[in-house]
């Protein structure tokens, strides 16, 4: 499952465009059935400056952690605090309840380099 209306990265996040140049932030479905079942997320700080594919956060899973990444430059606005207490909603819920921050864009022009639905399908095999 690959909604259409998202951006994404090749290190599997999701990128939804919210008002006011800022973004949401999470991790696909792709990568939450690779992680396995979550257990804890650490997220960023919120306030914190950030510049595109800077760690930012990571997520550990019965199987490994890996890193989350920001996918353009900007400020980290918000962060997801439900997943202190439920970090399985990543693997319930990863495009919705699942997000993970939120991010006012430096520069919007950033997002035109990122996938879309079609080139993330194809660089995970699910084209």
């Amino acid at each position: 499952m690959t909604p259409e209306d998202l951006k994404y990265t090749p290190e599997h996040e999701w990128i939804a465009s919210k008002a006011g140049g800022t973004v949401r932030v999470g991790i696909t479905d792709f990568a939450q059935d690779q992680l396995g079942d979550v257990v804890f997320v650490q997220l960023p700080e919120v306030g914190a400056k950030v510049s595109a594919k800077d760690p930012v956060g990571e997520v550990e899973s019965t199987k490994s952690v890996s890193e989350i990444y920001a996918p353009v430059a900007g400020e980290i606005t918000a962060v997801n605090e439900a997943l202190d207490a439920s970090p399985e909603l990543i693997n319930s819920d990863p495009f919705g309840e699942g997000w993970m921050f939120e991010l006012r864009i430096d520069d919007e022009g950033e997002l035109a380099g990122l996938l879309d639905a079609a080139g993330y399908a194809g660089l995970t095999g699910q084209a």
